[in-house]
């Protein structure tokens, strides 16, 4: 099993918008560390995992600056929640690293003054997307060696069968919001339209 290792550490909340639905995650070729001190955002530096998305399964090391008690490490589990010490149940199937790192951050905030927070992805168990309804092979798509597109998956998946409704495709996406869908039009995509990437945990749907 391949194990990826994002590193991100700042010292105090920084607000980053999600990345589009049809951009592809970026690749981490190395450990990403971001600090207050950066002249850069994260997203604008080589090697920075903003893209990737937590989900149930990711083994995480949440470490607290100067503070091993609330330091910790964890599993996300099923319902997509960590817990932690002082902030207990926290949302993080879903969200960034440096997303849950805000998060966290600002819940510590409350209880102390400019919490150093760092997110480490120890294993990244959660890579894979799944592919169901009228497809020859419905399952779990492996993502572990990177980002792919719909139509790679499908066809990992075997391909659709005759009876599939091609223009009616949807990407279900689990975000800190709730159930994203997103719509895709198979006959666009192998026309030569945008493609369309996954995230881990995404659900393709074809009807």
């Amino acid at each position: 099993m391949e194990h990826r290792t994002f590193v991100i550490c700042v010292a105090a909340a920084i607000v980053l918008g999600d990345g589009a639905a049809i951009s592809p995650p970026a690749a981490a070729q190395q450990p990403a560390v971001a600090h207050n001190g950066d002249t850069k955002p994260a997203a604008a530096r080589p090697g920075a995992p903003n893209d990737y998305r937590l989900g149930a399964g990711d083994k995480l090391r949440i470490e607290v600056y100067k503070d091993p008690q609330l330091s910790q490490s964890v599993q996300i589990r099923p319902d997509g929640k960590i817990t932690l010490p002082l902030v207990g149940d926290i949302e993080a199937t879903g969200r960034t690293p440096l997303e849950l790192r805000d998060a966290i951050t600002g819940c510590l905030k409350e209880f102390m003054n400019n919490p150093v927070v760092t997110v480490i992805v120890v294993e990244a168990t959660a890579a894979m997307a799944y592919v169901m309804g009228e497809v020859n092979h419905p399952g779990t798509v492996n993502m572990r060696s990177g980002p792919i597109t719909v139509l790679r998956a499908l066809a990992m998946a075997g391909g659709l069968k005759n009876f599939a409704n091609e223009k009616n495709i949807r990407i279900l996406r689990r975000s800190a919001n709730g159930i994203q869908t997103i719509p895709f039009n198979y006959r666009e995509g192998i026309g030569g339209g945008k493609p369309v990437y996954l995230m881990p945990g995404d659900t393709v749907v074809v009807p």
